[in-house]
């Protein structure tokens, strides 16, 4: 970067107005930030920035002088610009106000500090100039920095504009793509950015907006219509109870964008931004531990992961229905940890609460229930995959492989569940094999539908008047348990002996004749309920399942005609996703 440059660039930065003059010129600071090693010579990471006292106080309030239109035209258009206008410009970084500004840039220089050097791995972060720092180096993070400007003029008053993007799931052999939508990131002030210490300086707060670029090339993209992202000002994004949501989020023109006000002087110059708040590996861990500890409850690894992690399975009570309910194998899908910790919660009394429920759940079921069966997925902040790339709700028989490159069909199996592939299904379904089942739950979150609802085995041949009872009493009791249950609303069922059998749900109910459903609840406010959907409401849904449970433990194996005698209140209603 010349001289020129360097002055422009610092005149402006030390400015402690904000006019469309200083906007621009600092916004081609950033730009060139990349060859100005000697006005910044030090790489940064994400939480390693450059001595508080780079900058020293007297330069910022000294040279706060306002550049010509000649100038600026130089800094944004280069060699576009005429050549009257670049001698005019020239000229003007010769005067004693551009000259001690140059000055200032070696005095600069000589007292930067040197930084611990950047992981050689390439990795997408924040600049040291940036003035807000992105980080998702974090459980369950996910978060890319892509670039920052001044929004100078913005109608709702913003003053920064960070953009991310989402980073994808490892590719999928079978379906072939790569998912990507949920996402947490941290954002942090960084209060050497030469912005806060010039154009900010006098500012108590700053209102960024940040807009997720890809967005449009989301796995789910209609989905971020009425989505409402998450935000918590804590200093850890795992404490559920203070995350919020943004009143402002919106998806217009293929982005995804909201604001946030963060303080330059107190407490919340931070803050933690998600799709829904996330649930971490620690917190899991910790949940298994309570679970080990209390009565009457047998922790066990089903396996480990590609990763190696272990599976873990919480096996209570004693009664003759086995009742295996799973969650987390779209490991972007945190409800689905909420909701397992209300369930155990409840099943168990970690809480030091008991009830009459779960002490009947316990006579009338033994349960193996997984919390987390793709942790490696969720550590990773991956949507839908485990970290070898699969997606463990189409692993659960072999399937058709995909078309090979040229695209042309082949006659051989994707095989599946797999070891080296799918470990955790394959260990789950052994499991299973070995216990037998006679009720089903997979729980997960849906992006789309602003609905709890319950995704049936309709397309299974197995699927007759008895699975259909069981379905529709199931569902009427948990409505009645829940009020943020419904049954109207659901996917579109599939036709009769078409169902996919590597689904889960589908292949459990086909295997084992018996009630099997997934369980799916909404990233966006649930519609016709009170605001404040979340992981606390996520977690009381899991604590009244035990209602339907056993409301529905009589039929589960019953071989008459029992629907006969079940009240009208509780006939199967056939849903839709139309609402």
């Amino acid at each position: 970067m010349s001289k020129l440059m360097f002055t422009a660039a610092l005149l402006l930065v030390s400015s402690s107005t904000r006019g469309r003059g200083g906007t621009a010129a600092f916004q081609l600071y950033r730009r060139s930030s990349s060859t100005a090693s000697a006005f910044v010579n030090a790489r940064t990471t994400h939480h390693q920035r450059l001595s508080p006292g780079i900058i020293p106080k007297s330069t910022a309030s000294s040279t706060s002088s306002p550049l010509s239109a000649s100038l600026r035209d130089l800094l944004e258009g280069g060699s576009t610009r005429s050549s009257s206008s670049m001698t005019k410009a020239a000229d003007e970084a010769k005067s004693p106000p551009a000259q001690a500004a140059a000055a200032a840039v070696e005095n600069v220089v000589e007292t930067t500090l040197p930084i611990k050097e950047t992981p050689t791995q390439p990795v997408k972060k924040s600049t040291s100039n940036s003035i807000i720092s992105i980080s998702d180096s974090y459980d369950s993070g996910n978060g890319e920095f892509v670039s920052f400007n001044i929004a100078d003029g913005e109608e709702d008053y913003t003053d920064v504009i960070v953009h991310v993007n989402i980073k994808p799931d490892p590719f999928t052999l079978l379906e072939q793509k790569s998912y990507f939508q949920s996402f947490s990131f941290r954002a942090s002030i960084n209060f050497n950015s030469p912005a806060i210490r010039g154009i900010f300086c006098d500012k108590k707060s700053i209102k960024v907006k940040y807009v997720v670029d890809n967005a449009h090339q989301a796995s789910y993209a209609d989905a971020w219509n009425g989505a409402t992202v998450f935000a918590t000002e804590k200093s850890t994004p795992y404490d559920a109870e203070s995350w919020h949501r943004t009143s402002d989020t919106n998806y217009e023109k293929g982005v995804l964008s909201w604001t946030h006000v963060h303080d330059l002087d107190g407490e919340s110059s931070s803050a933690y931004f998600a799709y829904f708040p996330p649930y971490s590996y620690e917190r899991h861990l910790g949940l298994i531990a309570q679970c080990a500890e209390s009565e009457g409850a047998r922790v066990f690894s089903l396996g480990q992961t590609v990763s190696g992690r272990e599976i873990d399975c919480v096996k209570v009570g004693t009664g003759p229905r086995k009742c295996w309910i799973i969650h987390r194998q779209h490991p972007g899908e945190s409800m689905a940890s909420f909701y397992a910790e209300g369930l155990l919660n409840t099943l168990l009394a970690l809480d030091d609460k008991w009830d009459n429920v779960s002490e009947k759940a316990r006579e009338l079921f033994t349960f193996y229930i997984v919390p987390n069966i793709n942790p490696d997925g969720s550590a990773n902040g991956y949507l839908r995959t485990n970290a070898a790339g699969s997606n463990l709700n189409r692993e659960w028989c072999p399937s058709p492989s995909p078309p090979a490159a040229d695209g042309s069909s082949t006659s051989e199996m994707y095989e599946a569940p797999t070891l080296h592939r799918s470990p955790e299904v394959y260990y789950l379904l052994k499991h299973m094999d070995e216990t037998g089942c006679d009720a089903f739950l997979d729980i997960h979150g849906d992006e789309a539908l602003p609905f709890n609802f319950l995704a049936g085995s309709q397309g299974m041949s197995v699927w007759g008047k008895r699975l259909e009872s069981l379905h529709g009493a199931f569902l009427a009791s948990y409505e009645r348990a829940n009020e943020d249950m419904q049954a109207k609303v659901s996917y579109d069922p599939e036709k009769p002996n078409e169902g996919m059998k590597n689904i889960c749900s589908n292949q459990i109910a086909e295997r084992f004749d018996c009630f099997a459903a997934t369980l799916e609840m909404p990233f966006k406010e649930c519609w016709g309920r009170p605001a404040g959907w979340g992981p606390e409401r996520a977690g009381q849904l899991g604590a009244s399942v035990l209602d339907a449970l056993c409301y529905v433990q009589p039929y589960l194996r019953d071989k008459g005609d029992f629907w006969e005698g079940l009240p009208d209140k509780d006939a199967y209603v056939a849903p839709s996703s139309e609402y």
